[in-house]
Parts: C-alpha cells; structure tokens; sequence
C-alpha cells in the first residue's frame, strides 16, 4: 500500500472511531437515563432470549440482589466495564438486527472469565480457603441460570 494510500485510510478510520465514540457517548449519556436504564435486569430482560434467564435469576435467592451487569461485565474499573459494555452491546444488537440470536444463550469463553473475575471478587475472603483454580459453576452447578438453587454435589 502506497504511503499515501495508508494514510488516507488511517484518517478514515480515525473518522470512524471519532464517529463511532461520539454516538457511544449519546447513546450512554444522552438521552435521559439511558445508561441507568441499560444497566438494570429488566432492560437485559426486554430482549426475548434473555426472557428464561430473566425469570430463573429472579427466582433464584443468593444473587437476586445483583444485577446483570454486576456479573457479566468485568467491574475492576469504570473504564473496562464501559469499554466492555459497549462491545457487547455491538455484538447483541448486530445478532438481534441480523437476525442471528441463538434461541439457548451460552456464555462464552471470554465471558466465563469475566465472571469467573467477578465471582472471585466477590467472594475473595470465602475462597480464599479453598483451591482457587477450579471455576465456581464446577461445585455450585445450580448457579447457572436454568439450575438455579442450592449446591449440587453430582453432575447432573
């Protein structure tokens, strides 16, 4: 690519990005509460997919009093949750617009670890006297959203 090729794609990409924060920031901070709103079960909850997983957290009794973003989203920093925030807005608004939301949700990788994080974060003092290598969900298997409930000793 030729000097002045690169550089008149770097200034549109630059432009993009610019573009893109700009709307970033209206949608988080723009319109009156949005980003308050967006931060609650029940918004999480307005996506028909999330419908089973709304109802199961509800139900449930330890972590009802967490929202969504509590654990799905790294909290270690206000600048990583946002970033994160976003990205995953992208992702679920370009599936739901394409039309490609998977009818069972499935935490991904990078998602077990965010929450894995969080988990760990939250119950530094209990695990710190156990073997913090294993992830929560291979002892508490009920704390997924569709087997909600109290320990589960046996593999289902």
């Amino acid at each position: 690519m030729s000097p002045r090729k690169k550089r008149k794609f770097l200034l549109y990409l630059l432009i993009l990005v610019i573009i893109g924060m700009v709307l970033g920031g209206f949608a988080a901070f723009g319109p009156p509460g949005l980003y308050a709103k967006s931060e609650t079960p029940e918004f999480c909850a307005s996506c028909h997919v999330m419908e089973s997983e709304y109802e199961a957290w509800f139900h449930s009794g330890a972590h009802r009093r967490n929202k969504c973003v509590d654990c799905h989203l790294p909290n270690d920093s206000k600048a990583r949750h946002l970033f994160w925030k976003g990205v995953d807005a992208m992702k679920d608004a370009l599936a739901f617009h394409s039309g490609r939301v998977p009818e069972t949700i499935r935490l991904s990788e990078h998602g077990a670890a965010i929450v894995l994080n969080n988990c760990q974060r939250c119950h530094a003092e209990t695990i710190a006297r156990i073997n913090e290598e294993r992830r929560c969900w291979d002892c508490h298997r009920r704390l997924s959203h569709k087997r909600t409930g109290a320990i589960l000793t046996q593999t289902p």
